[in-house]
């Protein structure tokens, strides 16, 4: 009788055991926690990014009924204050990361600490080499294509200039005469998007000519100095603007009516942000190329979700080779009358 006790005790401990454990282990499936870290947080994209991501997540919360926790951080542009963040990140028991690398080609330390604790990875917005990506199957990027996004772009000036060549050699003596606005020197998405912007120009018969061109780190206040520079160097001879993102157009815009030119320029960006859509709305900007971020928001949300849940990712973001996103893209246009 006292042995049958026993075995019946036993058992009713295992069985009290076994469902606390399931109990624990339901109660933190009930909530996310992704740790992101930006490159640089007063980047326009990147901010326009983040604020959809946190609103992605309050929408994942509301439809999946799954707590998402985000601790977002800056990166400053400084490598090894992101190396740090990612190491606090794993510390504080982070089931995923979001990584908008500082430097794509210094990824591997990154990947590293992730490996080692089991973390998988989402990188955004800056692609690591694939070298790096292909070292572990837990990672995954989501971006757009630089060399779609630099297509569009010339584009966009080809087909105004098959409809309305006035509107784009503005002075009418065959020639459009341009000016150019780099991103960092060496960065991929830089490099991409100034070959076939321009290659795309010359493919559709657009007779350019390069007047001079420049680095600004995708940066509006730098750009705004190196058009000032031009402005002077080069009066009543710019005709186009060509600029790998918003930011630099919109300070391209800034010299230009800070030098009160009577002179029309066109000045085309990339990224369609929210201070860039106001400029073409107002006609400052001709036209930009903008990727969809409710998309892109929301796959880096889903992605990460899906990663800790073990789950499929839903049908409407397609993975490329399992790892990568490409988020789709359209050119948006003032349309001159």
């Amino acid at each position: 009788m006292l042995r049958r006790k026993l075995v019946m005790f036993v058992l009713a401990t295992c069985m009290f055991l076994s469902a606390c454990h399931s109990s624990q282990k339901e109660d933190a499936m009930t909530s996310i926690r992704i740790g992101i870290s930006l490159y640089r947080g007063d980047d326009t994209f990147i901010n326009n990014i983040r604020s959809l991501v946190e609103e992605k997540a309050k929408e994942y919360e509301r439809e999946n009924g799954i707590k998402v926790i985000l601790d977002i951080q800056d990166a400053k542009g400084n490598q090894n204050t992101q190396n740090n963040q990612v190491e606090r990140f794993i510390s504080l028991g982070c089931d995923v990361l979001c990584i908008n690398p500082v430097d794509r080609m210094d990824a591997s330390t990154i990947i590293d600490k992730a490996m080692t604790a089991g973390v998988p990875v989402v990188f955004f917005n800056r692609q690591p080499v694939e070298e790096d990506m292909n070292r572990w199957d837990q990672l995954y990027y989501i971006g757009v294509d630089a060399k779609e996004t630099a297509i569009l772009q010339g584009k966009m000036v080809v087909d105004l200039y098959q409809e309305q060549p006035q509107a784009v050699d503005l002075n009418g003596d065959g020639v459009v005469s341009y000016v150019l606005l780099e991103g960092e020197t060496s960065h991929q998405d830089s490099l991409i998007r100034t070959q076939w912007s321009i290659q795309t120009l010359k493919n559709g018969g657009v007779p350019i000519e390069k007047i001079t061109g420049g680095i600004a780190n995708w940066e509006r206040s730098q750009a705004s100095a190196l058009m000032e520079q031009w402005l002077l160097s080069y009066p009543d001879t710019i005709e186009l603007v060509v600029s790998n993102n918003d930011d630099m157009a919109l300070g391209a815009i800034d010299a230009l009516e800070r030098a009160q030119s009577t002179t029309k320029v066109n000045v085309i960006g990339i990224d369609g942000t929210t201070p860039g859509l106001e400029a073409l709305e107002s006609g400052k900007l001709l036209g930009t190329v903008s990727a969809n971020k409710e998309l892109y928001a929301s796959a880096i949300v889903e992605l990460a979700a899906s990663c800790v849940l073990g789950e499929e990712l839903p049908k409407e973001y397609p993975l490329t080779d399992e790892k990568y996103y490409w988020t789709p893209q359209e050119i948006i246009i003032h349309r001159i009358e």
